[in-house]
């Protein structure tokens, strides 16, 4: 699928002081200033949004093989709008997002783009666009509105939490014959071996990332075209290595120790991680964020090691067939994987960390693991690559628990329904940020679209 390019389309950027001084002189200028103010539907803030942006974004919605059929232009304009209003808060707050930041995901967004459709040419010719120079500078303004809606939105609900209480209350206000419903679940256990690269396999990495540093430290040679050229990385490889983290963003443990131990400007030493070796150089701090680019070398894994792991696999089935270990008994003694070792083996939904998947929601790699294992059955070895960059792993599996899908249970199903109350309290805290600063904020809706009938009150009345 077509990455969604024009459904956080840019307008453009006016000062409310200027439009008001346009619209004033409405009767008195050309037609050709006439038509250009046509084609304002809304302004927020500071953003403009053109009726074509609406047209843009009901395209790619049709182009994504979404269905458009109980959209509207005005609930899509409404949507524009609200996305706007974040933004303009966002830079009145000073939740700034870095130039880098943006152009790293353009530059990410443009190399799947261009894999997905085959080349630069027929994605310049796909969005219509006469040269990438163009095509870039409308994705950063793109980008940099989404980035900085998405601080925002995340700034109003970070803190907010619900208690036991509120969950209960929660439930009990549902009536019995309106409770939500959830889909079949299954439970799933593993126990995964990891193969490991030789010692010497190691130190080759090792020196090669000392010899990229010393370049870098000593020649003044760019760290962003060495990863650029070397890092196995591939959610930053093409970005020069580059991410933007807090220390709650979800890295492991040694990449965040690292990380933050560094001055501005400071490249690290080679270490070790569950994906490989990196070094990491520390382009800007701000606060609590900083900006950094890394370089990540993978050992190679011989084939002895790998044919080990799966030797090894194959024996512990055996064993748990022949009885002389149970699942979670042979998890907690054999499993090279600590975050379900300790748990017979049990995996965790991502999402919520509720021991169940729902097979509706289970993401398809899983899916496609556990889908004709059948109860009590262990699976043979399974293979499974690291979409990260990391080595793979071999892992054999079992189905612990299915459950039918089955009405809400407060007893049963508490980490679903706390999730719900939590997306409940959290849409009203926005709703009534959303209408605070409507009423603060200088908005201006055409005409046209006084008559829509929006979710919040855009036209002030």
């Amino acid at each position: 699928m077509v990455w969604a390019m024009a459904l956080f389309v840019v307008g453009g950027i006016v000062q409310a002081q200027d439009l008001d001084e346009s619209m004033a002189s409405t009767d008195s200028t050309s037609t050709s200033n006439k038509v250009k103010l046509d084609g304002i539907a809304a302004v927020i803030g500071d953003y403009v949004i053109l009726e074509s942006d609406i047209d843009k974004t009901l395209i790619d919605l049709k182009s994504q093989g979404a269905s458009t059929q109980d959209i509207t232009r005005c609930s899509l304009l409404g949507k524009l709008m609200e996305d706007r209003l974040y933004a303009h808060q966002a830079v009145q707050d000073s939740l700034l997002v870095s130039d880098d930041q943006v152009n790293a995901q353009s530059d990410g967004q443009i190399q799947q783009l261009t894999q997905q459709i085959g080349s630069v040419e027929k994605m310049l010719k796909y969005y219509n666009k006469p040269d990438m120079e163009s095509f870039r500078q409308e994705l950063f303004e793109i980008n940099k509105l989404r980035m900085l809606s998405e601080k925002m939105q995340t700034k109003i609900v970070e803190e907010i939490e619900v208690t036991p209480e509120e969950v209960r209350q929660f439930f009990n206000k549902i009536p019995e014959d309106e409770r939500p419903v959830f889909g079949a679940e299954l439970e799933i256990a593993q126990i995964v071996k990891q193969p490991k690269a030789s010692d010497e396999e190691k130190q080759k990495v090792i020196n090669q990332l000392k010899e990229i540093r010393q370049d870098v430290l000593e020649n003044d040679a760019s760290f962003n075209v060495k990863a650029i050229l070397y890092s196995q990385d591939p959610g930053s490889k093409s970005k020069g290595g580059f991410y933007s983290m807090t220390r709650e963003t979800p890295f492991v443990k040694e990449f965040k120790d690292v990380a933050f131990s560094l001055q501005e400007g400071e490249i690290s030493e080679p270490f070790e991680t569950d994906f490989g070796y990196h070094i990491i150089y520390i382009e800007k701090i701000r606060g609590q964020e900083l900006d950094l680019r890394h370089i990540l070398l993978i050992p190679e894994i011989p084939k002895e090691a790998i044919d080990k792991a799966v030797q090894e696999l194959d024996t512990i089935r055996q064993q748990i067939i022949d009885g002389k270990y149970t699942f979670a008994e042979a998890a907690l003694n054999f499993s090279d994987e600590k975050e379900t070792k300790f748990d017979g083996g049990l995996l965790r939904n991502p999402i919520n960390f509720d021991s169940r998947f729902e097979l509706t929601k289970m993401d398809p790699t899983l899916y496609n693991q556990v889908r004709n294992i059948k109860d009590g059955e262990i699976s043979k070895p399974i293979r499974e690559d690291d979409p990260r960059g990391g080595a793979p792993k071999f892992k054999i599996m079992k189905i612990s628990n299915r459950f039918d899908e089955h009405k809400a249970d407060f007893a049963k199903d508490y980490l679903k329904i706390q999730e719900l109350a939590l997306r409940e309290k959290q849409f009203k805290a926005i709703k009534k940020w959303m209408d605070e600063h409507i009423e603060d904020t200088y908005i201006h809706v055409n005409t046209e679209n006084k008559d829509c009938d929006f979710a919040n009150n855009w036209v002030k009345e």
